[in-house]
């Protein structure tokens, strides 16, 4: 059985995002060594998942990407997961963090399929089912780790399910004050068992941990 990684960027006090989504602080720390890190994370996926909201935002960037965390976000299986009996996940707007990154990074949002890269997009595998029977048929299928990106409320469910095998959390060095939390829907507290923590020159520490005691 593969696993499920989740793999957030997060702030000094536990928020993916800011009051409204905002995700302009994750740039700012992006050193090269951080970059790597993420990079290499990506490859290490057999699938990526993602919630509606976040896939919006994702084939509305990466297929016109030139970045270097396009090609694995491109190449790679994507399935998208939402509460929409009907209609696809194209129904759904995009958010601030797109907001962020086209304003800091540059670019233009394009979701009409004129990129070749589109077309990965396109066949996304769509679950409309109970998430945590979504995820264990996933989890049965043969291939590399499945990689799960949020948004934040996507996340916070697979992570109050205990769905999650592995976290690969970003924390970068800012504190929100206020925002969109990873852990505040946990039935109660979880124990986390550190497997890596690794610094970079910007700021970034990479942690890795797994559910289990300490100890």
């Amino acid at each position: 059985m593969r696993r499920l990684v989740l793999k957030m960027s997060v702030s000094v006090d536990g928020f993916v995002g800011g009051p409204k989504g905002e995700v302009d602080w994750v740039f700012r720390s992006l050193d090269d060594g951080a970059t790597a890190w993420i990079v290499e994370t990506l490859w290490q996926a057999g699938l990526h998942i993602m919630g509606s909201r976040t896939f919006q935002d994702m084939i509305a960037w990466w297929p016109t990407s030139t970045e270097v965390f396009a090609p694995p976000m491109n190449e790679i299986p994507k399935a998208v997961f939402t509460r929409k009996p009907g209609g696809t996940p194209l129904d759904t707007a995009t958010t601030t963090a797109l907001e962020n990154a086209t304003a800091l990074r540059g670019g233009a949002l394009d979701a009409t399929g004129t990129s070749p890269h589109a077309a990965s997009w396109a066949k996304a595998y769509v679950a409309r089912g109970d998430l945590g029977a979504e995820i264990t048929a996933l989890k049965e299928q043969p291939g590399k780790d499945i990689l799960a990106h949020g948004g934040a409320g996507f996340a916070g469910s697979l992570v109050r399910l205990g769905l999650i095998d592995e976290y690969r959390l970003l924390v970068h060095p800012v504190a929100l004050g206020r925002g969109l939390p990873l852990f505040a829907d946990l039935p109660q507290p979880r124990d986390l068992k550190l497997v890596s923590a690794t610094a970079f020159g910007g700021g970034c520490v990479a942690h890795v941990y797994r559910p289990g005691a300490v100890g």
